[in-house]
């Protein structure tokens, strides 16, 4: 399963596609920032490079030169499904004897054990073209599977057989792949996670945020719709619909995931997030001094708590702009390494004032515990902390690497223990009712899943969920098909 990716896609010949997808990647990269690649058609074959880091360290104006082409697909990720190795990073790719196929994914998929069992039953031609590999570098991804089964349609286009596969996809899915001439993307028929269409002088683009559009020029045309499949060659740009939409967005998107001058069905994620923060000043109202942000995911919230309360907007916290999300690091170690590295705290700003802290979401509360100390080691004389999206009760299986269960603390404590727990003066969630009417969008059209445990798509038994899926099934054969080609040096 791939994650909260980034995934980017462009056909335009005579540009240095290459580039392009490196500048809409880098603009993405708060997407994912575990593993980044760009997979390049020239007309006649695909070249992948992809590496672990961010996109600024695997690529460089070298490399960058060696793909050369009229068409590429990029990815940005972090992993919730499959370990954070070489072997999982993406896009993935599958050649065979009738051509070659390169994929990029951003989204989970639920029915993991289904796709593997329609790898096992693709019979295997004695002029398939073989994968040289060893053991060690088996991936687990079910990216991998997708482009297992996308590559295989021998007496059939990639369109007719992308139009028999996609609704047989359950769960959360962006899809941008290609072949060795024409470029696709897909999205799932609840549009689960963003994906847009913009158009370049010379051709098309697709990403997913339309802030990838901006950062390289091209202009947006429209969301790419739920079940819908685009088509993009030298004929042009042909629209399928493979599923009816049933609209489903991530409301998450607009509380943290996506960046701030992003939009989504309509509505500017900034503006929704000041809106969140308007709504807990109404809802939880407090006499202090200052109003702080956690920077920069409460920024936009903690301006309009400042704007509704009158309390004077301020920064309390220095942020170390190199440090990576701590919520996005894959191990509780790092995390709790990360959060020391990431904040200071400004004493002169703090100490001797009531403070209300404003951030988008307590997860584990290892993080919020570790400000409200650093605010009271600094003189705050009260600390109020409040969170502009409810309590994460539920995990995400839809692509978001939240936690189990057990890990979400507001699972096990009510709000006042949980204040307790972080050591704030008072916590205070926005309500359900309030996030959503922040986003503007009808309560049945967005995935609340993490916050009252209602989940659109049906989950199957918890045995075939996690994120370590494939790598304790290593024996099953479908995964010694389903692998990238090591084109790395």
């Amino acid at each position: 399963m791939a994650p909260v990716c980034g995934v980017f896609g462009v056909w335009a010949p005579g540009e240095e596609v290459s580039k392009l997808t490196y500048f809409g990647l880098y603009s993405l990269q708060h997407r994912g920032q575990e593993s980044a690649g760009i997979a390049v058609s020239n007309g006649r074959q695909i070249l992948v490079y992809k590496d672990m880091g961010l996109v600024s360290q695997v690529f460089d104006e070298t490399k960058l030169d060696s793909l050369q082409g009229h068409m590429a697909v990029g990815h940005a990720r972090y992993s919730t499904t499959g370990a954070s190795t070489w072997q999982n990073a993406q896009p993935t790719f599958r050649p065979s004897s009738v051509g070659s196929i390169a994929l990029g994914h951003n989204g989970n998929i639920v029915n993991t054990h289904e796709l593997r069992d329609l790898v096992d039953l693709l019979p295997s031609p004695a002029d398939e073209l073989e994968i040289q590999r060893s053991q060690g570098a088996i991936s687990t991804n079910d990216t991998s599977l997708l482009t297992e089964l996308l590559a295989h349609h021998p007496d059939t286009s990639v369109e007719d057989r992308a139009m028999e596969l996609l609704p047989q996809i359950r769960g959360a899915y962006c899809l941008v792949w290609m072949d060795e001439d024409t470029l696709y993307a897909a999205r799932d028929p609840h549009g689960i996670r963003p994906l847009v269409l913009g158009r370049l002088d010379t051709g098309w683009v697709v990403a997913s945020e339309d802030a990838a559009l901006a950062t390289i020029g091209a202009s947006v045309v429209r969301e790419v719709e739920p079940g819908e499949l685009l088509v993009i060659n030298s004929d042009g740009l042909r629209s399928r619909k493979f599923a009816q939409p049933e609209r489903k967005g991530c409301v998450f998107e607009y509380v943290y995931l996506a960046r701030p001058d992003a939009t989504i069905a309509g509505r500017g994620v900034h503006e929704a997030r000041v809106e969140m923060g308007r709504q807990l000043a109404r809802e939880f109202p407090v006499e202090a001094d200052l109003v702080m942000p956690v920077p920069e995911s409460g920024t936009p919230a903690a301006t309009g708590y400042a704007e509704e309360s009158g309390i004077p907007f301020g920064q309390g916290f220095v942020k170390n702009s190199y440090v990576g999300r701590t919520f996005i690091q894959p191990s509780q170690t790092l995390r709790q390494l990360g959060i020391r590295l990431k904040l200071n705290a400004l004493e002169h700003m703090i100490r001797g004032r009531r403070i209300v802290v404003v951030d988008d979401s307590i997860v584990r509360g290892n993080t919020q515990r570790a400000q409200v100390r650093m605010l009271r080691e600094a003189g705050a004389l009260e600390v109020h902390v409040r969170i502009s999206s409810p309590p994460v009760k539920w995990p995400c299986f839809y692509g978001i690497d939240f936690a189990t269960r057990a890990e979400l603390i507001a699972n096990g404590l009510d709000v006042d223990e949980i204040a307790s727990s972080i050591g704030a003066d008072s916590l205070g969630y926005i309500s359900l009712e309030g996030m959503v009417d922040a986003t503007r969008q009808p309560m049945s059209a967005l995935c609340t899943a993490c916050f009252t445990g209602s989940y659109p798509v049906p989950l199957p038994d918890e045995s075939q969920l996690g994120k370590h899926l494939l790598e304790v099934s290593l024996s099953a054969p479908t995964l010694g098909k389903a692998l990238p080609v090591l084109n790395n040096p």
